[in-house]
């Protein structure tokens, strides 16, 4: 079963999602290992375009 959840609780999950990619992106690029250092960098990407659309410029 699913919980509902108010746009708050929504936007403070994706805040720790967000925080936890860039985590991980620092991480894997110290560890040198720049396929998952990408794959997390997309992530971060594609989360601060839901959370502030048009603020983060284009690769």
């Amino acid at each position: 079963m699913t919980d509902v959840v108010d746009s708050d609780e929504l936007l403070r999950r994706i805040q720790r999602a967000r925080a936890f990619a860039a985590q991980e992106a620092r991480a894997w690029s110290e560890r040198g290992d720049a396929v998952r250092e990408v794959a997390y960098e997309a992530v971060l990407r594609v989360l601060d375009e839901i959370v502030a659309p048009g603020r983060r410029p284009a690769k």
